[in-house]
């Protein structure tokens, strides 16, 4: 059948300013692609392109140029591509567009109904247990944050740092560890690659006496022997995050993970390329010794329910970075809800669009 290929754009506003080491983030524009045959144009999978500002590589000029030749390339094709020729015609250069597709194929492959990847999750009878989120801002504001993700059942914080001083950030982990030890809570911390190389090491030994879980990206991504140095002398696990975006060839992958001998790697689908892309990076990072988990990029529902059934389908034994679909005051309304502290997907509910 001949399929037809076309997408649409939509600014996604936060409910508050979310504080990142990179500055402030009011809005974000995300492009939900649409798939469909023309025979059946009823029958529509959707998937979710959104390159993040100061983060994504495909975060350019001519983003939205590239998805208007890819749909009118698809739609001008006789016979509905291979997904080895979609993939070649979009490129490693935007990875965004590999995921946004790659969930669109499978929604449309299994009929339309936000399915992404079939199985217990989708169904209502899995979940998954999520890190409560704070991000940076006063003092008073992401104490807040603390005080109501723990009044939610978190059992699993992640704090990102390096936007204040470094002593108030401390303070605030000190204030949950006097409550909470870690058999209760666990911390995590994100720096964004916000600490200086010299003064890293430092300031790891410091953060290490709050019983912390792990640190994502101390230092900016891009300097592979002093990260090999951190993660060899660090008194607390290291986690890459920025540091795996853009690498696309799987020797490299495995060159940089051999380089580094991280304790763990972030995995974000929309920034790594898809769920291929993706597994590959497990695939090594187990090989090795290597412990992950998987993060959504500030998506909408749309994109978050597509990493969430993949991550489900893992059965992932640590904590996933699956809770910023609370993010919008104009997300789209979907099955997705989270209770103390777990994802879950209720087929109970509907989805806000077709």
């Amino acid at each position: 059948m001949h399929l037809q290929a076309d997408f649409c754009k939509h600014i996604l506003q936060f409910r508050f300013e979310a504080g990142t080491s990179r500055g402030v983030l009011t809005q974000r524009d995300t492009w939900y692609l649409r798939l469909y045959h023309a025979e059946q144009p009823e029958l529509v999978g959707i998937g979710e392109s959104s390159p993040l500002s100061g983060l994504s590589i495909d975060y350019r000029p001519d983003f939205e140029a590239k998805l208007r030749k890819l749909c009118r390339l698809i739609s001008e094709t006789p016979l509905p591509p291979e997904a080895e020729v979609l993939t070649r015609w979009i490129g490693n250069e935007f990875p965004a567009i590999q995921f946004g597709f790659e969930t669109a194929l499978a929604d449309l492959r299994n009929g339309g109904k936000k399915l992404i990847f079939p199985g217990l999750f989708y169904e209502g009878k899995q979940e998954i247990e999520i890190n409560g989120l704070i991000w940076m801002g006063k003092a008073d504001f992401m104490q807040r944050q603390i005080e109501e993700k723990l009044s939610q059942g978190y059992r699993c914080l992640k704090m990102k740092i390096g936007a204040i001083d470094f002593p108030t950030e401390c303070q605030l982990l000190a204030s949950i560890r006097e409550r909470f030890p870690a058999s209760l809570i666990t911390l995590r911390v994100d720096a964004n690659g916000a600490f200086a190389p010299e003064e890293a090491l430092t300031k790891l030994e410091k953060l290490a006496l709050f019983d912390l879980h792990s640190i994502e990206q101390p230092i900016k991504a891009g300097q592979w022997s002093l990260m090999q140095q951190l993660c060899r002398e660090t008194p607390l696990p290291i986690a890459l995050d920025e540091e795996l975006i853009g690498v696309s060839d799987w020797t490299q992958k495995r060159e940089l993970l051999r380089a580094i001998r991280p304790q763990y790697i972030i995995l974000k689908p929309t920034l790594l390329g898809g769920f291929a892309h993706t597994r590959k990076w497990i695939g090594l990072a187990e090989k090795m010794g290597i412990g992950w988990w998987i993060t959504s990029a500030l998506e909408s529902n749309i994109g978050l329910n597509a990493i969430s059934q993949f991550t489900a389908s893992l059965h992932p034994p640590l904590p996933q970075g699956l809770g910023t679909g609370q993010l919008y005051h104009n997300n789209i309304d979907s099955p997705l809800e989270i209770n103390n502290g777990f994802l879950r997907y209720n087929p109970e509910k509907k989805w806000e669009i077709g």
